[in-house]
């Protein structure tokens, strides 16, 4: 009947935003590598291995910084507003919901002098269902409100980013775009970083996907 409440809401409160992975893959094509015959030496698993390799005098490469789209790109600040939303008004809600399980919790311990040892037991019973359904209906909305971002994030992936990286990739016939995370460039590299022409065009494409309504909100 001591159980405290407050961590729990405490807990969600401390919830930051997940943050957006996106990854950006090469576009020239990728290869499997099929299984080696059980107990066969390297030099014969690699023997139909050409010597073909790819120039650099051939290769355009760019540069995408996925942090970069992430808060410029009008449509995905957007989503991280929408979600912002929900998680706000879940937290209203449960605030609310938890001075109502206080105000009772407060009631049963002042009662507990005047009620039979029974009716006590009955109320506590009811005020532990309660707390466990306020527990049970705080995770599944936060889990909900998650997965509605997530499967909105996948939309504007699928529809919208990849689209617009792969039509600038044909248009400048680039061979390789890398996440600028892993690359380190040179002070006298021109051409290289894309991520302001993929910006311009994403915004150009979309400003909003609509989020479906998380369960319970």
């Amino acid at each position: 009947m001591k159980k405290e409440l407050n961590p729990i809401l405490k807990k969600y409160s401390k919830m930051g935003i997940i943050a957006v992975s996106v990854i950006i893959v090469a576009l020239i094509g990728v290869f499997g590598i099929s299984a080696m015959k059980k107990n066969m030496d390297t030099s014969s698993a690699i023997a139909n291995v050409t010597t073909d390799a790819a120039n650099a005098a051939d290769l355009r490469i760019a540069v995408i910084s996925m942090e970069k789209i992430q808060t410029k790109a009008n449509v995905l600040e957007n989503l991280h507003k929408q979600r912002a939303d929900y998680e706000t008004k879940l937290k209203n809600k449960l605030e609310k919901e938890q001075k109502s399980i206080e105000k009772e919790k407060a009631d049963i311990e002042k009662s507990q002098d005047i009620l039979s040892q029974e009716a006590l037991q009955r109320r506590v019973i009811d005020y532990q269902r309660r707390v466990n359904e306020f527990q049970r209906h705080l995770s599944e909305s936060a889990q909900s409100i998650e997965t509605s971002y997530q499967d909105a994030l996948q939309t504007i992936q699928k529809k919208h980013l990849d689209p617009v990286i792969e039509g600038i990739i044909a248009k400048k016939k680039l061979s390789l775009v890398i996440d600028g995370r892993m690359a380190r460039i040179g002070e006298n590299v021109k051409n290289l970083d894309i991520t302001d022409e993929v910006v311009d065009a994403l915004n150009k494409k979309v400003s909003s996907v609509k989020m479906a309504s998380p369960k319970g909100l």
